[in-house]
């Protein structure tokens, strides 16, 4: 298995999209790495040479930030906004969704489980 900035990439697809496996990397910085390295995308990561290999760490290496540098710089910038005490950095902290989603229904990838609250099932002036 190719192994580029510390990942082991799948072999049997297109090096296009097995260099994406590798935090950081999307769709459109993948073609870009893919065509610095003139590298044919429909190559299969297991049929790259060593001296293609070498070209795409290189280059990886040298122009891009991934993986744990990334995950390290992500992690500041939370923290810096947490500690600035700013609207992001308060949704941050509290767990709710930061970028202005609705918060009535729906977020709870963010919020987490629900939390049944007592005297929340009848509506006023219903019956029983």
């Amino acid at each position: 298995m190719p192994r580029i900035a510390g990942i082991d990439i799948p072999r049997d697809k297109h090096i296009l999209f097995s260099i994406r496996y590798i935090y950081g990397i999307g769709p459109a910085k993948a073609k870009e790495i893919i065509e610095k390295a003139n590298i044919n995308p429909t190559t299969k990561a297991d049929d790259l040479t060593e001296e293609e290999l070498n070209r795409l760490r290189e280059i990886i290496d040298k122009d891009y930030i991934v993986e744990g540098d990334l995950r390290k710089q992500v992690n500041m910038d939370i923290k810096r906004l947490i500690d600035v005490g700013c609207y992001r950095g308060i949704r941050h902290r509290r767990g709710l969704p930061v970028n202005g989603q609705r918060t009535k229904t729906n977020a709870r990838t963010r919020k987490g489980k629900p939390k049944t609250v007592a005297g929340r099932g009848q509506k006023r002036g219903a019956k029983k």
